[in-house]
C-alpha cells in the first residue's frame, strides 16, 4: 500500500491479526473469562497529598547535547524531555526541558517577599507585589518554549536529545501590555529589558511591540504554581522567542530607548538591533516522535506516525509528511485546534512494506513560512552538507529518521 491512507474499514477488519502481530504484553483472557485483578495500592501520606504516577510509567529528563549530568563540578546544566514518550500537546511540569547557562542552583524566593520593578522611559514606575499581580485580570494560555540549541546533530540517536530541548505548557499571569500601559510608556520607549534573580543575573532586551503584543508575566504553569526550575514565583514569557529571552525569577523590566546588550544576548554579538530583533523568532519546525531514533518496529504493517510541529510565526497550518525520503510529500492530520506560539500534535496512517527508508516531516506556519532541509539551508549559505555542517543561528531543519529491513530507527542525518 506504500504511503497510501489504508481505508479505515480494511483496517477495522484486520484488528484481530495486527494485535497478534504487535506482540500485545501479557496473556489476553479468553473471550468471556473474566480477567484477573491487579495487586491493589493502599493511599498513603504522599499519595494523597501530591500524588505519583504509575511506577511502570519510566519517562524522565536527560542530559542534553550528551553532556555529564551533574558534571565534575556537581552542575546540572541543560536538561531534555522525552519527546518520544508525549502524548497531546502539554509538556507535565516535571519533565519540562530545562535550560540555565548557571547551573543547578535555584533562587529560593519566598513569593511573600518578591517584587517586580518597571521603571526607566516611563511615566509612573511602578513596583508589583505577587498578590498585587493575581489581583489583576489574568490569561491563560498554551505557549511553546524552545532553546536555540535545539538543533538536528547528526551525532544524536533519539528524539530526546536531537529536540528535547523544547516542551509546551499552559501558563497563566497577567499580559505584560497591561503593566506597561499602567506605567505609561514614553514616546521613544522602543526596547525593554528583563531581568531575572539569578547569582549571575539573567537579562535580555526585547522589542517594546513584542511586550505590547504578547508577553505574558506568568505565575502559573499547568494548573498550578511555576515550579523553581521554571521560574518560580514569576517568569516572562515571550511567544515564538528562543528560550533565553523567557526570563526566569522575573524582578525587573527596564523600558529604554534602544538595545541593551547583555548577559543572555552574547549570542546575538555580531548583530545590529534591528537584525536582532528579527533573528530571536524560532521559525516552523516539526519533528515525528514514533517512530524515532533507537526505537523498533516489530515487524510490516501498519504504524500511526506521530509527531509535533511548531512555529515562532503563529500556528501550525500544514504538517506533511514523507515515507520514501522525501520524494512524495502526504498531508499529515492535526489533531485539535493548532494555536498560535503552541506545539501542535499531527499523526499519517502508513503501512509498512517492510522495505528500508526514512521518514521525514515538515510545518507549514500562518505565515506561509515551510521548515527546511539541511541541504536548502547549506545551499543558502553556500557551505559543504557534511558531519562539520552546523545550521547558522536557529536551527530549523527537517529531522529524518531511517528506518531498517529489521525495524530498528536511526538518526537518517548521521
Amino acid at each position: 500500500m506504500g504511503s497510501k491512507r489504508p481505508a479505515r474499514r480494511e483496517f477495522l477488519k484486520s484488528g484481530a491479526a495486527l494485535a497478534g502481530g504487535f506482540a500485545l504484553g501479557g496473556a489476553a483472557p479468553a473471550i468471556g473469562q473474566t480477567p484477573s485483578s491487579p495487586p491493589m495500592l493502599k493511599g498513603d501520606k504522599d499519595l494523597i497529598a501530591y500524588g505519583e504516577r504509575s511506577r511502570f510509567v519510566t519517562s524522565v529528563r536527560i542530559a542534553h547535547g550528551g553532556r555529564p549530568s551533574p558534571d565534575g563540578f556537581g552542575l546540572v546544566f541543560h536538561v531534555a524531555s522525552p519527546l518520544q514518550d508525549s502524548v497531546g500537546v502539554i509538556t507535565p511540569s516535571s519533565l519540562h526541558f530545562v535550560g540555565t547557562t548557571r547551573g543547578s542552583y535555584i533562587p529560593e524566593i519566598d513569593p511573600q517577599e518578591h517584587r517586580l520593578m518597571i521603571h526607566g522611559m516611563v511615566d509612573r514606575p511602578l513596583t508589583f507585589t505577587m498578590e498585587d499581580l493575581k489581583r489583576l485580570p489574568s490569561v491563560t494560555r498554551l505557549h511553546f518554549i524552545e532553546c536555540a540549541g535545539n538543533r538536528t546533530s547528526p551525532k544524536a540517536k533519539t528524539v530526546q536529545e536531537t529536540h528535547g530541548m523544547t516542551s509546551c505548557a499552559e501558563w497563566t499571569g497577567v499580559p505584560l501590555s497591561l503593566l506597561l500601559k499602567e506605567c505609561g510608556l514614553k514616546g521613544s520607549a522602543s526596547w525593554f529589558v528583563a531581568e531575572g534573580s539569578e547569582e549571575v543575573k539573567g537579562a535580555s532586551s526585547i522589542p517594546i511591540g513584542k511586550g505590547m503584543d504578547d508577553c505574558l508575566v506568568a505565575y502559573g504553569m499547568n494548573g498550578e504554581a511555576l515550579r523553581p526550575q521554571q521560574g518560580f514565583p514569576l517568569r516572562l514569557m515571550v511567544p515564538g522567542f528562543e528560550g533565553i529571552f523567557h526570563t526566569k525569577y522575573l524582578r525587573r523590566i527596564k523600558v529604554t530607548d534602544r538595545y541593551y546588550m547583555n548577559y543572555n544576548d552574547y549570542g546575538h554579538l555580531d548583530r545590529e538591533s534591528d537584525e536582532a530583533a528579527l533573528g530571536f523568532q524560532i521559525g516552523p519546525k516539526s519533528v515525528i516522535t514514533f517512530p524515532s531514533g533507537g526505537q523498533q518496529l516489530p515487524g510490516r504493517g501498519f504504524y500511526e506516525i506521530r509527531g509535533l510541529a511548531w512555529s515562532g510565526g503563529g500556528a501550525v497550518r500544514k504538517v506533511e509528511v514523507s515515507t520514501d525520503g522525501g520524494k512524495r510529500w502526504n498531508d499529515a492530520e492535526i489533531k485539535g485546534t493548532a494555536q498560535r506560539m503552541a506545539h501542535a500534535r499531527f499523526t499519517y496512517q502508513w503501512n509498512w512494506d517492510g522495505n528500508e527508508t526514512e521518514l521525514l516531516s515538515r510545518c507549514t506556519d500562518e505565515l506561509g513560512s515551510v521548515q527546511p532541509s539541511r541541504a536548502q539551508v547549506a545551499k543558502f549559505f553556500n557551505k559543504p552538507l557534511d558531519e562539520s555542517f552546523s545550521v547558522p543561528g536557529l536551527d530549523n531543519t527537517i529531522q529524518p529518521w531511517r528506518i531498517a529491513s529489521d525495524g530498528s530507527v536511526r538518526n537518517g542525518n548521521a
